[in-house]
C-alpha cells in the first residue's frame, strides 16, 4: 500500500485499506505492470470481497455516468467493454473478457454480482474491476482519488440510513 496517500481518518481501517490497495492496483493498470497488478489483486483478495466489490461497483457506475452524461445505452457499454479489452489485451494476453463484461453488468445491476464472482472467481473479478476502472478513468479529468472517496462516502451514508 502507498503510505503517501492519506485517506480520511474517520473512515474505518477496512475502508482506508480498500482505498489504498485500489489506488495501488490502478497505478499498476496505468503503468501496464502485470506483476504489480497481480500483487495488488492479491492484497484486495485479503480484504472483504463484498466490501471491495461494493466500492468498485460504485466507482464503475460513477465513471460510466461521468463518461456518458447524456445517458448510457447498451451500445455505450459494449463500446466501453471493447475499448477496455483492446487496451488491456496488449499487456495482459490472458485477459478474461467475460470477467470484464461481468464487472460492467454487475455494477449496473443487470446481473447478480455474487453469481458472477462465484462463476468467474474472486481474483479474476477483482482484477477485471480495476482494469475497467483504470480504462474508464483514463478519459475523465477528475482524479481517481475523488471517485474512491465518493464511492466510500456513498456506501457509508447508505449504511447509516435506517430503512422504514
Amino acid at each position: 500500500m502507498n503510505p503517501e496517500q492519506s485517506w480520511p481518518t474517520e473512515w474505518p481501517k477496512v475502508a482506508r485499506d480498500i482505498a489504498a490497495v485500489t489506488t495501488d492496483a490502478l497505478a499498476a493498470v496505468r503503468a501496464a505492470n502485470r506483476d504489480a497488478l497481480t500483487e495488488a489483486v492479491e492484497e484486495l483478495r485479503a480484504l472483504s470481497f463484498e466490501q471491495v466489490t461494493s466500492v468498485h461497483a460504485a466507482i464503475v457506475r460513477e465513471l460510466l455516468e461521468d463518461t456518458h452524461p447524456d445517458g448510457l445505452s447498451s451500445e455505450d457499454v459494449q463500446d466501453a467493454l471493447t475499448a477496455c479489452a483492446k487496451a488491456t489485451i496488449v499487456w495482459l494476453p490472458d485477459l478474461d473478457v467475460q470477467a470484464l463484461a461481468a464487472v460492467y453488468t454487475g455494477a449496473l445491476g443487470i446481473t447478480d454480482l455474487d453469481d458472477d464472482s462465484f462463476r468467474i472467481g474472486h481474483g479474476a473479478y477483482l482484477r477485471s474491476a480495476v482494469l475497467v476502472i483504470g480504462n474508464l478513468s483514463a478519459v475523465v479529468k477528475k482524479p481517481l482519488t475523488a471517485y474512491i472517496t465518493t464511492a466510500i462516502g456513498e456506501i457509508a451514508r447508505a449504511q447509516t440510513i435506517e430503512m422504514p
